[in-house]
């Protein structure tokens, strides 16, 4: 009789622990919120056949993973040994294709001639790298800043006026009232100067000569270069405001020292008299 009271309350207990375990599971899965992250911790783990044991549960994670950042473009220059292709097309100091190649015959080479790679086109097949010295990638480097900073941004207007070294002055008087028009609207102004038969004029000081009047307010964009034979241009852009206070600065400053070496002229020549 005493071991068949014993038997019933073990059954009895088993029963019990497994509903509390049910339960207690039960809470947590309605409890959890969506994209959550659980730390590790203790948690009660039921077996039928065994009493309470204690077991620890592993880290896991709901949450939706971030994106990856898009591949920003490296800028123009030396890749040093960095190279993540087997396989390359190699182009020596002088704009001579090498044919393709390993990169290790490329590294070797780089070497050799005491040179540098810099990667020219990445989406081709293979990459297209180059053989530089030092002072051609500055000098391509200066090109391609000269070029993005001329080249007109989205949505910008450029004006062009185009005419020749023998222009005459009333002419010239009209386009240059016509360009510090578009300059007032903040417009960027291509000026293009073709070289007369016959004349001497200099193109660079006609230049000078259209933007003087409209100094306080504009500068060069691009200066003025030979873009052919015959052929001169610059783009003439308004003043930001940073600029602007600058050159009124400078310009007052200019003003005080001018007086100020009237007054000792003044005085210098009253001591004189």
């Amino acid at each position: 009789m005493t071991a068949f009271c014993i038997m019933k309350r073990l059954c009895q207990a088993t029963r019990n622990e497994n509903r509390y375990a049910k339960r207690f599971f039960g809470t947590l899965l309605k409890q959890a919120p969506q994209k959550s992250v659980f730390s590790p911790f203790w948690m009660v783990v039921p077996d039928p056949s065994k009493s309470a044991v204690l077991g620890l549960t592993q880290p896991f994670c709901t949450a939706e993973t971030s994106p990856k950042e898009p591949k920003r473009k490296a800028a123009f220059g030396s890749v040093g040994r960095r190279i993540p292709y087997r396989i390359l097309h190699l182009i020596n100091q002088d704009g001579e294709s090498l044919g393709t190649m390993h990169r290790a015959e490329a590294l070797k080479l780089m070497d050799q001639q005491n040179l540098k790679l810099v990667l020219l086109r990445e989406n081709a097949e293979p990459p297209v790298y180059r053989l530089m010295s030092g002072q051609q990638i500055h000098e391509e480097q200066l090109k391609r800043a000269e070029k993005k900073k001329a080249s007109p941004n989205p949505g910008l207007v450029q004006k062009e006026l185009s005419f020749s070294s023998a222009i005459a002055k009333n002419d010239l008087e009209t386009k240059t009232k016509q360009i510090a028009q578009w300059i007032e609207k903040k417009y960027h102004v291509k000026v293009t100067i073709r070289q007369a038969k016959d004349s001497n004029t200099d193109m660079f000081m006609l230049f000078d000569q259209i933007l003087e009047p409209m100094s306080a307010k504009a500068t060069y964009l691009s200066k003025p270069k030979v873009t052919r034979e015959g052929v001169s241009a610059c783009v003439l852009r308004h003043m930001s405001d940073k600029e602007l206070k600058a050159y009124q600065k400078m310009e007052k400053q200019k003003n005080i020292t001018v007086k100020k070496d009237e007054n000792e002229d003044l005085k210098s020549d009253e001591l004189h008299q």
